[in-house]
């Protein structure tokens, strides 16, 4: 090879390197890009991401007043209900209450006024047992006659010997006596009555003061 060619294929030797030395810088830089892509991040749709975390909490921030207020209201309107039903309650438990005690003393009182007019032949019973006249038929239903009275409540009170009580006894004659310690009665004319606490007649005694 003459001087000449060496010349020539120098400078075109040189001409190859550096066209390699640029397709492989080339070829890095396109091997490099998918790397450089993968790592980028779309900057629009993290700050929209980032947008609607924030909004999510500050919508669930303006919804709790609204749902407290609205579980107050029920809670006031749950409490009123009930203190309604409790009132009505109580004033019906009242109103039975009183029907049924009005009901009792109706009753009683019609009751008592049936036994009141039954007193005089009670008397004459007693008088008549008394004097031994008690006997027979009449025994009978002298005896059926005080079982029923006593069936609906009637009490006879009024013995010889008894404290003097003139809150149940009407005094017809008083005497003094030495036997006694308090006023006793010592006779007893006429027995007296009740019908549960209610006093229908008292007894008509005559009663002996202590000296």
């Amino acid at each position: 090879m003459s001087a000449k060619d060496d010349e020539i294929d120098g400078p075109a030797a040189e001409r190859d390197v550096i066209q390699d030395e640029v397709d492989s810088a080339a070829e890095a830089t396109t091997a490099e890009e998918p790397a450089t892509k993968k790592s980028q991040k779309p900057v629009g749709a993290h700050r929209a991401r980032e947008e609607d975390e924030d909004v999510a909490p500050a919508a669930e921030e303006a919804a709790k007043p609204g749902l407290g207020a609205e579980l107050e209201a029920l809670r006031g309107e749950l409490d009123e209900r009930t203190h309604d039903l409790q009132r009505v309650s109580a004033e019906y438990a009242n109103y039975r209450k009183r029907v049924d005690r009005d009901r009792g003393a109706a009753a009683e009182q019609t009751t008592g006024k049936v036994l009141t007019d039954l007193l005089p032949v009670l008397d004459d019973i007693d008088r008549a047992r008394e004097h031994g006249d008690l006997v027979g038929p009449f025994a009978s239903v002298a005896e059926q006659l005080t079982a029923v009275t006593g069936k609906l409540g009637l009490v006879a009170f009024g013995e010889k010997g008894d404290p003097f009580d003139p809150n149940r006894h009407e005094a017809v004659a008083h005497q003094t006596s030495a036997d006694v310690d308090e006023p006793t009665c010592v006779e007893v004319m006429r027995r007296g009555y009740t019908l549960g606490e209610r006093l229908l007649r008292p007894a008509l005694v005559a009663v002996a003061d202590p000296e």
